[in-house]
């Protein structure tokens, strides 16, 4: 038999098969994960070993780039138009039937307003019609724990979760078990880094025609000298792990002024020095986040919080994919003696398969699972775990001396 004339329960187990993880009973639990809390409408059906059956995903990307930024109307509107079909050719690509899922898992909880309502009222439609079981997530949580579905990694576990959205550190202790000990007081690293790169006109730089912000920045960075400009954070000299990109970015944005009057260019154009301030911006940005992380690792080895054993550091969200912020990171964790994990670029970013895996965890473990009848709101400014960032802050812990200098 060809494979093109395969039926949807044998594309399923020669998938199972193919990957050497075939199940042992014949009614595997499958979840449904459907994600558009911003810009990126995704959806994913995984099996309950973590094997993705198959997935999709719509990028809104490229319009909010020629449109300066996310407009949350723009964003709903693309989801509302793209989540049927993409939700349709993730069930495709897995051979599996709505009446053969076991649940259905979506984020509700943080993000756009706007988005959140889409992919909430569609799913709710979805679990109606085929009477399935409904898990509400927190795209947070999501992000967290998506290496587990990559490899074994027991609670607890610290978590950095860096995105265009959110700036965070927390424990991770369970599967909807969070202490928060720093978050953002203004704007995330994410939204730093891509105002800075839409100020420096990168969008016509050639190098960067396609590229997000944040993308735009590490390429030009590679070529640029970190050690150029000298920008700062104001939070270096307070004793939390809190952080703070909004007054960084207003430095960088009136270096860039200086220079282009200077250079005597008017705005659009390309600084000649742009590749110096992508470096130093990146550089900046990156200290930042690793002493903030510090603090938070050396606080939760005061309190015990980390095994003795294999102590984990996860960094996930959008900006994880930056490999030069990974290696300043790997500084930190080889200096404290923990282990740096970090999934995928692909998983980093907004998808489906990361809801479909927290979906799976609460699944196993029976938390969170709702009937398809009940009600349930979207909540766009819902936090993550319980905020001990006071008593870290109380803990005043000072950092011994790190260099967090490298190559770009």
């Amino acid at each position: 038999m060809f494979p093109c004339a395969l039926n949807g329960a044998a594309r399923r187990w020669v998938k199972r098969f193919a990957s050497g993880r075939a199940f042992s009973t014949l009614r595997p639990r499958l979840v449904l994960g459907i994600e558009t809390s911003c810009d990126e409408t995704g959806a994913a059906v995984l099996d309950e070993t973590g094997v993705i059956l198959g997935e999709s995903l719509h990028s809104q990307k490229t319009i909010h780039l020629d449109a300066g930024g996310i407009i949350p109307t723009v964003a709903q509107s693309l989801h509302k138009e793209n989540i049927s079909r993409v939700v349709q050719e993730a069930l495709d690509r897995s051979g599996i039937e709505p009446g053969e899922l076991t649940a259905v898992a979506t984020t509700v909880m943080p993000g756009l307003a706007l988005s959140l309502k889409i992919g909430l009222d569609f799913s709710l439609k979805f679990v109606r019609l085929h009477e399935k079981p409904f898990i509400p997530i927190h795209h947070m949580e999501a992000h967290a724990l998506t290496v587990r579905m990559l490899q074994p990694l027991d609670f607890p576990f610290l978590v950095l979760l860096i995105s265009g959205g959110h700036s965070l550190l927390a424990l991770a202790k369970g599967i909807d078990e969070f202490l928060l000990l720093g978050k953002t007081l203004d704007v995330a690293v994410g939204d730093s880094l891509d105002k800075i790169a839409r100020r420096l006109s990168l969008r016509n730089h050639p190098d960067c025609l396609t590229l997000s912000g944040g993308q735009a920045i590490e390429l030009l960075a590679k070529e640029g000298d970190q050690l150029a400009f000298h920008f700062t954070s104001p939070m270096e000299k307070l004793y939390n792990c809190n952080f703070s990109f909004a007054g960084f970015q207003r430095q960088v944005t009136m270096e860039i002024m200086k220079k282009e009057t200077e250079e005597g260019i008017e705005k659009g154009q390309v600084l000649s020095c742009a590749k110096d301030i992508a470096a130093a911006s990146q550089y900046t940005a990156a200290s930042h986040i690793a002493k903030r992380t510090h603090r938070a690792i050396l606080f939760c080895k005061s309190k015990d919080l980390l095994p003795q054993h294999n102590p984990t550091l996860v960094v996930s969200g959008g900006v994880a994919s930056n490999e030069y912020i990974r290696q300043i990171l790997k500084i930190v964790t080889d200096a404290t003696g923990l282990h740096l994990l970090c999934p995928p670029s692909k998983l980093c970013t907004d998808n489906g398969v990361m809801i479909a895996w927290n979906g799976i965890e609460r699944l196993k473990q029976g938390k969170g699972i709702m009937s398809y009848t009940e009600e349930i709101k979207y909540e766009p400014k819902a936090p993550l775990g319980l905020d001990i960032t006071s008593e870290v802050k109380d803990a005043a812990i000072k950092l011994p001396p790190l260099k967090l200098r490298i190559r770009s």
